[in-house]
């Protein structure tokens, strides 16, 4: 029989949500010590610039210990989560606005800060509370089933490691996803826009800022300009996103290391309202230059009887228009904590009832934040059918409807009650669980599936 003394897990991969798993699954199952962060970097570090991550994360982050220290780090959008604006003259279409409310969210507020230092508060947590050992240059190249119970990960320096639960937080280009889901799965895609990124000092363009907040979508047909602050709002970060055919990018990658001049990304936004030609002139000379990559729902997350399981973009990446894919990695964090918390409760009933758990819980709100990231991308830019028969001006209402009430689904869910809900359904309350088969984007008993 499985307990905490002797159950090991193996987490691939050693960004935000590797790190929010390791931290969950110590703070559900606190007896559990054998946990091990894989990263295949030489060092535990992010590159890039800065994430939202709204109340529903801020919640979780508080249950593991860490959310002072992410509040810390925090730029203030001052109670707005974006405001949305005309690309020629700033006029305001709509407000979005956080959901900040302490009494609701239990003293949490939406929050603005760079990957980096987030990624400072988790690994700083796990050394002091010692509940996971990190490990670095670590590249898993495949998972194999065995010995016995257990899962073992091969990685490229020739090392093998094995656990009771392998969880593969290995990103957007996932080799455990690669590996385990092929036949079912379809490559990496590009979605039709590129994004131009950088960071820069506040104080270069905070003087006379014309705004109540610095949390400012520019919007234009095929373009929209986004900036938010972070790092305690001593830096605006920038993100600059344009719809591009496929046939015009040459080598573009989606790489931090690809970068472009800043006439580029002048010459991108030539004519637009004054605030946005202050944020371009205050960059630096060299812009990063992305090529926005895109996956399809992914209908299976759990493997190898429930010994391998995917989370985080290897399970579901989305695109950043929503600014909620950070966000859904640590909502993996907090339902995989509670379903292995299940798991010891009940153990006769099988780690694969619980890892399904964990994925009929999370894949439905998942693949609809990413079918909903890809559609808010398209409003911004007044792309599609709703925009087609329709002027510019006409387009304005649209956008101010769209995202009027859009994130509410987001911020305001109840992920306990979810879980607690598909646990009822599953019958994994202590009782002899139901046998259940994966249908479409849940899972349904075997009764139900012989009954059509």
């Amino acid at each position: 029989m499985a307990s905490t003394s002797n159950f090991s897990v193996a987490i691939v991969g050693g960004g935000i949500g590797g790190l929010a798993i390791a931290l969950s699954i110590s703070t559900h199952v606190p007896g559990l010590k054998n946990i091990t962060v894989y990263e295949q970097a030489p060092a535990y570090g992010e590159i890039g610039a800065g994430i939202g991550l709204g109340v529903n994360a801020g919640r979780i982050l508080r249950r593991l210990g860490v959310w002072d220290a992410a509040n810390a780090i925090s730029g203030s959008r001052n109670g707005i989560h974006r405001s949305l604006r005309r690309w020629d003259n700033s006029d305001e279409i709509i407000a979005v606005k956080s959901m900040d409310d302490d009494k609701l969210n239990a003293g949490v507020r939406h929050l603005s800060v760079h990957r980096a230092e987030l990624l400072n508060v988790l690994i700083d947590r796990i050394r002091a509370t010692g509940c996971a050992t990190l490990k670095t240059n670590k590249k898993a190249v495949e998972v194999i089933d065995g010995p016995g119970t257990k899962a073992t990960i091969q990685f490229e320096d020739g090392t093998l490691e094995s656990a009771d639960l392998v969880v593969a937080a290995d990103g957007i280009h996932s080799q455990v996803r690669l590996q385990l889901a092929k036949g079912i799965d379809t490559p990496v895609r590009y979605s039709g826009r590129i994004a131009y990124r950088g960071l820069l000092p506040m104080s270069l363009v905070e003087k006379d800022w014309p705004f109540d907040s610095f949390a400012i979508s520019w919007l234009a047909p095929n373009k929209h300009f986004l900036v938010f602050p972070v790092s305690e709002n001593k830096t605006l970060n920038v993100v600059a996103f344009v719809t591009k055919k496929e046939s015009e990018l040459g080598d573009l990658r989606e790489s931090w290391s690809s970068t472009a001049p800043r006439s580029d990304l002048e010459e991108e936004f030539k004519g637009w309202d004054e605030p946005v030609q202050r944020v371009i002139k205050a960059m630096g000379p060299r812009p990063s230059k992305w090529k926005l990559n895109d996956r399809e729902l992914l209908g299976q997350w759990v493997f190898m009887g429930g010994k391998v399981v995917l989370a985080g973009d290897a399970a579901h990446a989305m695109l950043p228009h929503q600014g909620s894919g950070a966000g859904h990695a640590i909502e993996d964090s907090f339902v995989l904590g509670q379903a292995l918390k299940s798991y010891f409760e009940n153990p006769a009933a099988g780690l694969n009832q619980y890892m399904s758990l964990y994925q009929a819980t999370r894949l439905p709100r998942a693949h609809k934040a990413q079918m909903t990231s890809r559609q808010a991308g398209d409003v911004y830019e007044m792309t599609g059918p709703d925009f087609e028969t329709r002027t510019f001006e006409e387009g304005l209402q649209v956008i101010h409807d769209k995202f009027k009430d859009r994130m509410n689904w987001v911020w305001g869910h109840d992920l306990e009650a979810d879980f607690n809900e598909v646990k009822e359904r599953l019958a994994l309350g202590g009782r002899k669980p139901a046998v259940m088969y994966l249908v479409g984007d849940g899972f349904v008993s075997a009764q139900a599936v012989s009954a059509s």
